[in-house]
Formats: structure tokens, C-alpha cells, sequence
């Protein structure tokens, strides 16, 4: 893939974005913000699960022009958004484009899932396993793209420390770009190597993720700080 992702969308509705972004092939961006400022929605904008106006570009096609099940993304939404009459094997067999058990269940080996697990139902894994599932499974769509909606929310210190290291995994497994919506950029940082920060459906601030973090006065930091109540 030569090119990466370029979007400037704008949305109306009950919270407007106006966002415009650029993540290279092989990048990870963090998107960083408080609850309500449309990260969610930018990402299901761009998977083409929600109206929007403007340019979504990935690999150099124009995907505002293709629905939502011809865009090539590995989208994990929060919690999972795994099938609940599957269990995890076919969760991660569905988004393949030809069946092969085989390669799914190396997908899921590669996410620490192997022996009976494969066999029970998303309401019979543990939080972590469900989010391993569907790591495994945005994989399995072999995307161009890959969109992960606060992967280490609603799960346990440790668990989400584990899913940090199986998020990098992905990341070495795929040159897609990346976009991961977070409320902890500290714990991604390792991920990510571009930071953008959202307010109110607009992209605010924007660069080198470590760079952010280090820079006291930026708003990344003064918000993780709890020190930008404002913003």
C-alpha cells in the first residue's frame, strides 16, 4: 500500500464534526478527547456506518464512494461488537472473505485464544476475551485500514495492560494505518506514533504522540492532568 488514510469529513446531527486527518501506511494515530466529542462518530464516518460529507481516501481510493461492506476496514467497536449466536471461531471466520478455520484459529492463537474458548459464545468470555476476538477478527478482514473504538475501556488494570501488548501485536501484523480512539494516551503511547486531540467534533491539536505527552502545556497533557476542565 503506498498510501495511507486521508479523510476531511463533516457531519451534522445532535454533535457536528468538522475533522480533517492524515495517518501514513504502517502509523498508529491516537485519538484522544473527552466523552461526547465525536470520536466515535469519525470513526464510524469513516467505516461508512454513518453519514458524512467530505473525502475519506485510503490506499488511494475513494471510499465515500463505496458502502460501508466494500470498505476494506478491521473496525473494533467498544466492548467487542462481536455476533452473539457465534461463537468465537465463527465471529473471527465471518469477515473472512473464503472460510478457513486454519487461519483463524492462527489469528486467534496470535491473540492468546486457543482450545475450548474457541467454542463458547461472546457472553461466555470474560471482557479481555471478547476484545481478543475481535482484535483477531479486524485482522481477519485483511483491511487496508484499521479502526479501534476504546479497546482498553471496561476491563481490569491488568487485562488492559495484556491488550495493550495484543494491540502492538496487531500493529506488527498489519502496514494498515491505524486510528484507536482512547481516553488514556499514556497507556497507548507505545502504540501510537501521531496524537490527535477532539473537541466539540473538531480536531483541536494534532503531532508526535511523545512529543505531546512530554510538552506540559499542551492540551493532551493539561486534560490528562485534569488541569484543561474547560478545554
Amino acid at each position: 500500500m503506498v498510501e495511507g488514510l486521508a479523510i476531511r469529513l463533516t457531519r451534522a446531527g445532535p454533535l457536528a464534526v468538522d475533522a480533517a486527518l492524515q495517518v501514513a501506511p504502517g502509523q498508529t494515530l491516537a485519538l484522544v478527547g473527552p466523552s461526547g466529542a465525536g470520536k466515535s462518530s469519525l470513526l464510524k464516518a469513516i467505516a461508512g456506518l454513518v453519514p458524512a460529507a467530505g473525502v475519506v481516501r485510503v490506499a488511494g481510493q475513494d471510499w465515500q464512494a463505496l458502502p460501508a461492506w466494500r470498505r476494506r476496514v478491521g473496525l473494533v467497536l467498544q466492548g467487542g461488537g462481536l455476533f452473539p449466536h457465534l461463537d468465537a471461531l465463527a465471529n473471527v471466520m465471518i469477515a473472512q472473505d473464503r472460510r478457513d478455520a486454519t487461519a483463524a484459529r492462527a489469528l486467534l492463537a496470535a491473540m492468546q485464544l486457543d482450545g475450548p474458548v474457541l467454542a463458547r459464545r461472546p457472553a461466555q468470555l470474560s471482557g479481555g476475551e471478547q476484545m481478543r476476538v475481535a482484535l483477531a477478527r479486524a485482522l481477519a478482514r485483511q483491511p487496508d485500514l484499521l479502526l479501534l473504538d476504546e479497546p482498553f475501556a471496561a476491563v481490569d488494570p491488568p487485562v488492559r495492560r495484556a491488550l495493550v501488548r495484543l494491540v502492538a501485536a496487531v500493529r506488527a501484523r498489519s502496514a494498515a494505518p491505524m486510528i484507536i480512539v482512547t481516553h488514556d494516551l499514556a497507556e497507548a503511547a507505545g502504540i501510537a506514533d501521531v496524537a490527535a486531540f477532539m473537541v466539540d467534533g473538531n480536531i483541536v491539536e494534532s503531532g508526535p504522540a511523545a512529543a505531546l505527552l512530554a510538552d506540559a502545556g499542551s492540551r493532551i497533557s493539561r486534560w490528562l492532568a485534569g488541569q484543561d476542565e474547560k478545554l
